[in-house]
């Protein structure tokens, strides 16, 4: 096991990544982490505080993709650790998300009873 640096983060996600390395949402942390297969981690934080990041997934477009839960947005971070938010829906409380074979990216809105769609530009 790896320990997480930021204490309490509750790490909830994890999916590989295009660069290699794995990527994993921190829900109590507010933030992104990176591990390499060597155990090496390197923590993102997301620009809205209180977001809870929960599912996170590799998208056709070589970023990964993430939802923020009480933030009820989707986020991108390139592999280089930019983080861009993305559509607040009040309510949706997206968990987790997938990346459709339609190139699109996919996850519940358990808030609104609903499956939502972000289509990558």
């Amino acid at each position: 096991m790896f320990k997480v640096p930021t204490a309490g983060s509750n790490p909830i996600g994890i999916t590989a990544g295009p660069d290699g390395n794995l990527w994993f949402t921190e829900y109590s942390g507010n933030k992104i982490g990176r591990i390499t297969t060597a155990g090496v981690i390197t923590e993102f934080p997301i620009p809205t505080a209180g977001s809870f990041p929960y599912g996170i997934t590799a998208g056709p477009d070589g970023n990964l993709w993430f939802t923020e839960y009480y933030g009820n947005k989707i986020g991108r971070i390139t592999t280089a650790g930019v983080i861009r938010e993305s559509g607040s829906k009040t309510g949706s409380f997206p968990g987790g998300i997938t990346a459709g074979p339609d190139g699109n990216i996919w996850f519940p809105a358990s808030g609104r009873n609903a499956i939502g769609e972000f289509r990558i530009p």
